[in-house]
């Protein structure tokens, strides 16, 4: 009885051990994501690449072993070790890449994140453990930091734009790279009611050869729509001191600025203008922060990239780089619209802001004022931009809920107002992931608007206009193609005067999908694949705008290569008739050499002359060259040309060029000139109704040096000049001229 009853529970050992092995091997289990556990010292390592102290032998320890991308959860070509552990105040990391010939790494001095082509390696960490957002914080071999947040409820979003303030080293040895860094743990955000608590995180590191190959630590599922889902988890954070968390910045700024009343003529020399400021950034506990502005200098210190505006019809768009808005930033956004776009405030006086996270609700609240109100008027065809002379007082309010495990449902309120002027604008957004592959997002929205006198007269709108927008998107992902459709609804009277909507009084419809396949192993070419949309879109009144289709290759290959090239066919409704468009294009980027990363765009065939509702040729080309010469000299150099010919003879051609030079003396320091040139030649006897110069020149040149202690430790001095030339001119002439001063101090209390 007693060996009957011992064989039947080996048998059953044996069939849940089969089964175990079973699900393992299918990967329904997550086996692999292992539990780690911080190790705790009070101690302190000096942050100098060395990892002479003892307390690196007892750190928690594990490997990045898989090649992710292009591997498929492949064996590393190359060992990676990371440490880490935790004193209460901060987390301590340091990786050790070990390198078979060292004389490869690809790493250079340069300004903080921008050294995301090098090698450099990195955490990521979930800090709320909800798989929705994340800190990534990453160094090159030469201590080069670059942090970004990461945001799975957009898609698996990055924004290199949010600044932390943190230490690190990296030095280059005989078999590899060190890199050390101190990240405080006043500079996240994580559950503050918590005892202990459980941080989801990952290792990865860049090692860009041939081929630019993703190593990690976990492994990655290419059939899932997300990352931080699958993760591991690092548990034994405890007794996490917030410190002293209130940050107080002065900022003082000094300029002269110079311009010509008439040109040619004599310069006019302004005063010297000297304003100070504080900004004030406040951890009233580790999940709940407020911004504070008072008197800002919110001027851009570097020139934005330069942009070609010819033959368009809708308003360029420039990025927000200014660090009040910066902080925070993604508290505000949503899942379908750009409802807010904090780069609409040009010129404030005072702000104020209060973002946080507690347990499944995320929160912001936004206030400032602005001395002028400019705004973009869109339409279904164009858009333009009205520009007020008045104060507006700004109000912006975000609440995220998330449901659930991976689903969200979000309210924004925006609302800016002043003298006989409002634009309050509602929304409700949400995305559901109905399982690991398919998700649904979507977003409705309500403007309501008050519009001056001035403002009706030129853009012939009536006194209030009140209107809705929708937008959907449904999303299915597989480890080899990608479907979906979306569908989008703008009335004519929408606006959102705090964010870009740049289109209205339309309602298109899309359906895309992607097939990819990848490369044998061992050989050069990785990846390849096809994609393609088919799009149509009406106006309100039932005009049909566009029906468009796109169908594109694309390739990846030896010397870091990447290509995609295709065909776009499509009939667009302009002033009253329809043109057929065809045009081929085709992007392309590699490195021949280790320091020289080029690439192009061209499009050619056919396109509408706006300016003369015609059907004409189109020759476009975007280049650019980025070469490394040595490890502290860089160049970044741009040039875009283009060119229509309809048929009477060429309409215009334009080239641009945008030629940066910079050279960082250390990490802390760099000098950077910057060179930007407009050439556009227009034969004017073409231009039916409109008119215009033949030859319109522009030059912008600016000096920068920077001294950077830390993202908001810094001291900037530079020079600036900007002139054009036109019929009336015989050669460019400036008619602009500054000198400008800024420098600022993070007081940490």
């Amino acid at each position: 009885m007693g060996n009957q009853i011992k064989d039947e529970l080996t048998m059953i050992k044996n069939t849940l051990t089969a089964i175990i092995f079973s699900l393992m091997s299918l990967g329904l289990l997550a086996a692999d994501r292992i539990e780690h556990v911080f190790h705790h010292d009070k101690s302190k390592v000096k942050i100098d690449g060395e990892l002479s102290e003892k307390i690196w032998s007892k750190a928690t320890k594990f490997t990045l072993d898989y090649n992710i991308n292009p591997g498929d959860n492949s064996p590393a070509p190359v060992k990676t070790e990371i440490m880490l552990y935790e004193n209460g105040k901060s987390l301590f990391v340091a990786f050790i890449a070990h390198d078979p010939d060292p004389s490869k790494i690809r790493s250079y001095f340069r300004d903080r994140d921008t050294m995301f082509q090098d090698d450099f390696v990195g955490i990521v960490i979930d800090t709320f453990n909800d798989e929705r957002r994340a800190y990534e914080f990453f160094v090159n071999a030469y201590g080069v930091q670059g942090d970004l947040i990461k945001d799975d409820t957009q898609g698996g979003s990055e924004d290199s734009n949010w600044d932390a303030i943190w230490n690190s080293a990296g030095v280059i040895t005989d078999t590899g790279y060190i890199v050390e860094m101190e990240i405080p743990f006043n500079a996240l955000r994580f559950p503050s009611d918590k005892d202990e608590m459980t941080w989801g995180i990952d290792a990865l590191r860049i090692y860009p050869r041939d081929t630019r190959m993703v190593l990690a630590s976990n492994k990655s599922d290419r059939s899932m729509d997300c990352h931080l889902c699958q993760i591991s988890k690092i548990s034994g954070l405890k007794d996490i001191k917030q410190g002293n968390n209130f940050q107080l910045t002065p900022t003082l700024t000094s300029s002269r600025s110079g311009s010509k009343d008439n040109v040619p003529g004599p310069w006019q020399n302004g005063d010297q203008k000297t304003d100070a400021g504080v900004d004030l950034r406040w951890g009233i506990n580790q999940e709940l922060y407020l911004n504070a502005t008072v008197n800002p200098d919110f001027s851009q210190v570097e020139a934005d990239a330069a942009q070609l505006d010819v033959n368009n019809t809708y308003s360029l768009y420039f990025d927000e780089k200014r660090p009040f808005f910066l902080d925070g930033k993604d508290y505000f956004d949503t899942q379908r619209m750009n409802l807010v776009h904090t780069r609409n405030i040009s010129s404030p006086e005072y702000g104020l802001k209060l973002t946080g996270k507690n347990g499944g609700n995320t929160y912001g609240l936004l206030t400032s004022n602005d001395k002028t109100t400019n705004f973009l008027m869109p339409e279904h065809s164009g858009s333009d931009i009205a520009e007020l002379e008045m104060e507006s007082e700004v109000i912006i309010a975000r609440y995220r809920m998330d449901v659930g495990h991976r689903n969200n449902v979000g309210v924004l309120l925006t609302n800016r107002s002043g003298e006989g002027y409002r634009n309050t604008v509602a929304s409700v957004d949400g995305r559901y992931q109905f399982n690991k592959a398919d998700s649904f997002s979507y977003q409705l929205a309500q403007s309501d608007s008050k519009n001056p006198l001035s403002v009706q007269d030129d853009f012939g709108v009536d006194r209030a206009q009140t209107d809705n927008a929708i937008s959907l998107q449904y999303n299915h992902k597989h480890r080899d193609f990608n479907i979906g459709a979306s569908y989008s609804n703008y009335g004519t009277d929408f606006r959102s005067d705090l964010g870009f909507t740049s289109r209205v009084d339309y309602e298109q419809a899309v359906i895309y999908g992607d097939y990819v396949w990848y490369g044998e192993k061992g050989s050069q070419w990785t990846q390849y694949g096809v994609y393609g949309d088919w799009d149509k879109a009406y106006s309100l009144d039932g005009i049909m705008l566009e029906e468009e289709i796109e169908l594109y290759g694309y390739l990846k290959g030896p010397k870091q290569f990447y290509s995609n090239f295709g065909v776009l066919q499509r009939n667009k409704y302009w002033d009253g008739q329809y043109y057929k468009e065809t045009n081929f294009s085709q992007y392309f980027e590699f490195n021949p050499l280790s320091n020289i990363t080029l690439g192009a765009y061209y499009r050619l065939g056919d396109a509408i002359d706006y300016a003369n509702s015609q059907l004409g040729d189109i020759w476009l080309l975007e280049s650019f060259a980025n070469i490394k010469l040595g490890k502290h000299l860089s160049s970044d150099i741009n040039y875009t040309y283009q060119s229509l010919d309809v048929a009477n003879g060429t309409l215009f051609t334009a080239n641009q060029f945008d030629i940066r030079v910079n050279y960082q003396f250390s990490l802390k320091s760099y000098l950077r000139l910057i060179v930007q040139y407009t050439d556009i030649d227009r034969d004017a006897d073409l231009y039916l109704d409109d008119e215009v110069d033949s030859n319109s020149k522009y030059m912008n040149t600016q000096l920068l040096y920077a001294y950077k202690i830390n993202p908001q430790t810094l001291f900037y001095l530079g020079y600036a000049d900007g002139g054009y030339q036109d019929d009336n001119l015989s050669k460019i002439e400036k008619d602009s001229r500054t000198v400008f001063m800024k420098m600022s101090y993070a007081f940490q209390l």
